[in-house]
């Protein structure tokens, strides 16, 4: 297993950013390398480190503006090659369905619990690590 598993947060929103690194700690799961993170507020900023290689998940904010997170998700699958899993911040369960549509692997609703978003953090790094 790689030592060190770099996350890239895109949210327009610090606290959010801040609630993803607490609730990811040091490592989201004993089973998957530690985390280092790659704090984006702006698509372009997103853009730039996709393109720039070395980044093993992404987590988008879909609430972010004022380019959402789904969207953006969607974008990266289809222009970025061999693009990291995706776990996407919801709004509302309700919105499921487009995370789905964005082809995000995983979703998870805002505020961001602790325990779920480890959770679903950890399978998502997961599936890149076993794909790689």
């Amino acid at each position: 297993m790689q030592s060190t598993a770099t996350v890239l947060v895109y949210s327009d929103n610090a606290r959010t950013r801040e609630q993803v690194r607490l609730a990811t700690g040091r490592r989201p799961a004993a089973d998957v390398p530690e985390v280092r993170f790659v704090e984006c507020a702006t698509l372009p900023a997103v853009l730039k480190e996709l393109d720039k290689g070395g980044i093993d998940a992404c987590v988008l904010d879909g609430e972010a503006v004022p380019a959402g997170g789904m969207g953006v998700c969607r974008q990266i699958k289809d222009e970025i090659f061999n693009c990291p899993p995706v776990l996407l911040l919801m709004g509302r369960p309700q919105d499921a369905w487009l995370a789905t549509w964005s082809r995000a692997e995983a979703a998870v609703t805002l505020p961001v619990d602790p325990v779920e978003f480890a959770g679903a953090l950890a399978g998502v790094l997961r599936k890149r690590f076993v794909n790689a």
